[in-house]
């Protein structure tokens, strides 16, 4: 039996695949459009979903959308109707949008997927998942657990933003929710908005910017912002927001209460705005860890699964980890709306279908170590780089692996394409850019010279997995980069007093470790722990990389620069290289230099992207 499930129309677009219950595939389609955050139909997934199955359209058995349009309209209407006078603009504009397209959205639908099979069976075959719901089953069915705890927390489903559940078996049971417009993840999303940065993309940049300052305003947030309850149950001030009723997050209360206006994309940052990302920070994690402490004691689950956006903030699960109230947490890659088309799909095979789920041993998911996207065989490969006009070797694999070093050890930024692209936001070692972590200079080099973004962005450790507790203070598993922890203090460098004494953007370009490409101001990484059974290529690469210098980790950012989606195909790859300082290049058994490639091909990729 075959289900695709889509996400499509709010942002991250992206299709999935499965197979009798067994995930086939998964992509965003914004790897294939090149449009970051795509939110239109996703064609190209689909096909793509398609092609890997090898299967026809026809053969797919249910087609399942992630999401219940009605009920998200209902949502729009009410809260119109509960500020009215106020917001009219806001509502006049959405009302536009769904009037022409998601009011009747299975019209639309059928619409988009009458370019794939022209059949008068396919509304037949369409079902429709609750956003939580799709999030939740993302979460559950893939984890190792049987029976676990469930957390979804997002800006907004269709009513809910907060839901807790329980899995056992094929079956999840929603619990309890916290309803629109009460929302974590707008909560967090406002405060992106006033430190300018982009709603729905800036948030990992707000928790990035977060150990550069003080939460001096963590006291203000929750007294005039939001109520926390004991249970971590919580209602917002709306007085302070304008996400309801306006075209923007917060108004000119919010202003008045945190000092002046949101800050312009382009100003620069002060440590007043760090102040503030540290503050929201602080107060996410408090809510966070006070909801996770009520899910343990009042369902008696041993094991927690996380999805939704906020389940992307690894500091935040980095602390529910600490916390000690559950034995371990599993979290969803695609934790965003991507991830939804996933959930979908896995929700109807077990819930709408009641096909029994197949679970792990507890300690292996069913994601693959979410290596689902396309891959290149190698003549595709060589076939594409010559249409390019690319000069490369092709060399044996353990040539690949031992190049790849040599060039880490000599300082050099290496791109790594090599087998099936990752779903969700992270780069896990199939596309990505890696480079030494020991050099004092690699992280304003990388975010200077080949990201082409702002300075204070950390940097990621990929570590073998089995040396992860050498280098990092982190307890559990975190092949998918969703947790944050400390470096290992013998591995920290002594500050002085002086250093002690930095504030904001100073701290940056202080040594804090021996690896400190990777090593945050407060002495954190968010980590990925790298395994021989699902990337046994890049576990030989830092493997090879240990042996030449005993250190077991690389640097780990995402093949793309600011504002460019994950590079996809080898075209895409060789692109982004020739528009930026990334000095060689592996993709496949393909090795490039940059040193050997005509001049004439190179790009200037700066400014190729909008902002993201």
């Amino acid at each position: 039996m075959f289900i695709l499930g889509i996400s499509a129309y709010y942002h991250d677009s992206a299709c999935a695949l499965i197979k009798d219950g067994e995930i086939v595939a998964a992509a965003q389609e914004e790897r294939f459009t090149r449009i970051k955050h795509d939110p239109r139909f996703p064609h190209y997934a689909l096909e793509y979903c398609l092609r890997e199955a090898g299967i026809a359209f026809t053969d797919l058995d249910h087609i399942v959308f992630y999401d219940k349009p009605f009920l998200k309209f209902e949502r729009l209407l009410e809260t119109y109707i509960a500020f009215a006078p106020r917001g009219f603009k806001s509502f006049s504009t959405s009302m536009l949008v769904w009037l022409k397209d998601k009011l009747f959205l299975k019209n639309t639908l059928l619409r988009e997927l009458s370019f794939h099979c022209e059949s008068d069976d396919l509304a037949q075959v369409m079902l429709f998942s609750e956003h939580h719901l799709s999030h939740a089953a993302s979460a559950f069915y893939p984890s190792p657990y049987y029976e676990a705890a469930i957390l979804t927390m997002d800006g907004v489903g269709e009513w809910a933003t907060t839901s807790i559940a329980v899995g056992t078996g094929k079956n999840i049971e929603i619990i309890n929710e916290i309803h629109f417009p009460h929302s974590l993840g707008l909560l967090y999303s406002a405060f992106t908005y006033y430190t300018g940065f982009k709603v729905n993309s800036g948030e990992y940049k707000l928790m990035g910017l977060a150990p550069y300052g003080v939460p001096r305003y963590a006291a203000t947030i929750r007294e005039h912002l939001i109520d926390v309850k004991g249970d971590g149950s919580f209602r917002m001030n709306m007085d302070y927001f304008d996400y309801c009723t306006g075209l923007t997050m917060t108004n000119h209360r919010f202003n008045d209460l945190f000092g002046g206006p949101a800050r312009r994309a382009d100003e620069l940052l002060t440590p007043r705005h760090m102040d503030i990302a540290a503050s929201i920070q602080a107060v996410t994690e408090e809510i966070i860890v006070l909801i996770t402490r009520n899910i343990a004691a009042t369902t008696g689950q041993k094991y927690l699964c996380l999805a939704g956006g906020v389940a992307l903030n690894c500091v935040a699960n980095g602390r529910i980890l600490r916390d000690g109230a559950f034995d371990n947490i599993w979290i969803q890659p695609a934790a965003g709306d991507a991830g939804g088309a996933l959930g979908a799909a896995l929700a109807a095979y077990h819930l709408n279908l009641g096909n029994v789920r197949t679970h792990s041993d507890g300690s292996t998911d069913r994601m693959k170590g979410a290596y689902l996207g396309p891959a290149f065989t190698q003549s595709e490969i060589e076939e594409r780089l010559r249409n390019l006009g690319a000069v490369f070797d092709v060399v044996e694999d353990e040539a690949v692996l031992q190049k790849c070093v040599y060039d880490l050890v000599a300082g050099k930024a290496v791109g790594l394409f090599q087998g099936r692209m990752e779903f969700g936001p992270r780069a896990l070692g199939s596309r990505s850019i890696i480079a030494d972590p020991r050099s004092a200079m690699m992280q304003s080099q990388l975010n200077r010279k080949v990201k082409f973004r702002e300075s204070f962005r950390p940097f990621a450790p990929s570590v073998l997995s089995e040396d992860v507790g050498t280098w990092f203070e982190l307890s559990a598993d975190s092949p998918y980069m969703l947790f944050c922890a400390d470096v290992v203090m013998d591995k920290r460098c002594t500050m002085t007093d002086e250093e002690h004494t930095l504030f904001g953007i100073d701290k940056l370009n202080k040594v804090r470790s021996e690896i400190p490409a990777v090593t945050h101001v407060d002495y954190s990484a968010r980590i990925q722990s790298v395994h021989k059974e699902t990337n046994p290529r890049f576990h030989a690469l830092i493997s090879r990389f240990k042996e030449a210098t005993g250190c077991a980790v690389v640097v780990n950012t995402s093949f793309n620069v600011r504002g460019e989606p994950i590079v996809c195909t080898p075209d895409d790859a060789f692109r982004c290289f020739m528009g930026t300082d990334i000095e060689s290049l592996a993709i496949g058994n393909c090795y490039l230099e940059k040193s050997k490639q005509n001049s004439q091909l190179l790009k200037d990729y700066r400014n190729a992207f909008d902002l993201d």
